[in-house]
């Protein structure tokens, strides 16, 4: 298969309706793959390999990927400095499988999470969206 596009020694094959996720929210035929979920969604910045390259930084033995299951999935749900949010275009399932795939490819070594996991982790990050209210002095 031809690269669809290429950015300079990156090149990534991908199929013009793989790009697409299910919404939070829908119900999913079937969960995607966490290795076809990252390819499609991380994979160009963090590289297939998960080393990483210039601003974006290596999710191979990275402490944060191997920490604290919540974190991580706010932090994908959210985004972080220049990396998007992903909250409205991957689904609980979808991300759940991601996330356990990141969590055991490329030396880390960390526990599974769950799409359960990941629902608490979407409302934690909602509610600490919200304002604050101010207290009357």
């Amino acid at each position: 298969m031809k690269p669809m596009w290429s950015l300079g020694l990156l090149s990534l094959a991908l199929p013009i309706g793989s790009i697409a996720q299910t919404p939070a929210g829908a119900a999913p035929a079937a969960a995607m793959s966490g290795e076809t979920v990252y390819a499609n969604n991380c994979a160009a910045c963090h590289q297939p390999t998960g080393a990483g390259i210039g601003p974006f930084p290596a999710l191979a033995s990275n402490t944060m990927v191997a920490g604290p299951a919540d974190v991580l999935a706010i932090t994908v749900l959210v985004g972080r400095g220049g990396m998007p949010s992903f909250k409205n275009e991957i689904s609980d399932d979808d991300m759940a499988s991601m996330l356990t795939f990141m969590r055991g490819a490329w030396g880390n070594k960390a526990a599974p999470v769950t799409p359960a996991d990941v629902a608490v982790a979407r409302t934690k990050a909602a509610a600490d969206a919200q304002p604050q209210d101010l207290q009357a002095h």
